[in-house]
């Protein structure tokens, strides 16, 4: 079973439905921040705890939502071994997954819609492989992570 980190630093619309959607689809999902507690979380902290379980193994891949997706990103992609994607459609998110092996979804609580949240999602769970010509390119990434 796939299992997905997903935390929110409040309790946007998108954030409660992609839980319900996440479960509705089968994945065991695993919740931090707002989702928990129901009060407005530090975003830094919410996403530290996603990548956190997404390094270390717990979940497969994490999600992570604050009002516009950029401060959850660039906190996630300060944990080792993380490539946190900001996606506002199934395009970017299927690109981020495909060509950037991209392991966190970062989202916009403001900006996403649910019927474009599982849009994403199924961009995002489409991708089983990386597309092998950027092979290279993803490890180029993965070494970065050795200058931390």
């Amino acid at each position: 079973m796939v299992k997905v980190s997903i935390g929110s630093d409040d309790l946007y619309p998108v954030a409660k439905f992609l839980v319900e959607e996440l479960k509705r689809r089968g994945y065991e999902v695993i919740i931090h921040g707002s989702l928990i507690s129901g009060k407005v979380e530090p975003w830094p902290e919410v996403a530290k705890n996603v990548a956190e379980d997404v390094a270390k193994g717990k979940a497969d891949t994490g999600i992570v939502i604050c009002y516009t997706g950029t401060g959850v990103s660039i906190a996630a992609n300060k944990i080792k071994g993380i490539r946190a994607a900001l996606c506002f459609d199934a395009q970017t998110a299927k690109g981020a997954r495909l060509w950037n092996d991209a392991n966190v979804l970062a989202l916009s609580g403001r900006l996403t819609s649910e019927q474009v949240a599982k849009e994403i999602l199924d961009a995002w769970f489409s991708v089983k492989e990386i597309d092998e010509s950027e092979k290279n390119n993803i490890e180029k990434v993965k070494l970065m992570d050795e200058l931390r």
